[in-house]
């Protein structure tokens, strides 16, 4: 068994501390893609009971990582582009995410990928007074430092149910 090194680095670009917080946010997302190579759009469509696709679960990852950015990190509008990415709103009238089908791996993981280019962008010259500075919105107050923490927590759940459903469906 080849021995493995377990340690948290921080990305390269960034203050130390954020570059750590970064590297882990980037650590879910490497095993997330991971697990899902090769993953036909059969599988990316495929419905066990009420539970949501894997292709619905990568689009809400990548739309709420999106909406925490513009929304309560940088409290702005949305890039045009990034917007592009997403046609369909997060939740359709039941209150469940929205479905989606019939897109590739390729395009779901062009879509992550555009989106946290662009979020780590907007780290990239992020001091720590910035970093735990808090935003003052209307439901909450909330720092990006936290964003970061909950997007990893967010993506780490998301992923532990894809790869859940993906057994499921390997295994019928």
């Amino acid at each position: 068994m080849e021995r493995r090194s377990l340690v948290v680095s921080a990305l390269p670009g960034y203050e130390e501390e954020i570059g750590r917080w970064l590297w882990c946010l980037e650590d879910v997302r490497r095993t997330l893609l991971a697990g899902l190579t090769g993953v036909g759009r059969d599988i990316l469509d495929a419905k066990i009971c009420e539970r949501q696709t894997i292709g619905s679960q990568l689009y809400h990852i990548a739309l709420i990582e999106a909406d925490w950015l513009y929304e309560e990190v940088l409290c702005t509008e949305w890039d045009a582009d990034i917007r592009s990415l997403f046609p369909l709103d997060s939740r359709s009238e039941d209150g469940s995410n929205t479905h989606i089908e019939g897109q590739s791996l390729e395009e779901h993981v062009s879509r992550l990928k555009k989106v946290r280019e662009v979020f780590l962008s907007h780290f990239r010259a992020m001091d720590l007074a910035d970093w735990r500075k808090v935003r003052v919105l209307e439901q909450y107050d909330v720092t990006p430092e936290w964003v970061v923490y909950h997007l990893i927590e967010h993506e780490a759940h998301h992923r532990g149910q894809i790869f859940q459903l993906l057994r499921e469906l390997r295994n019928n």
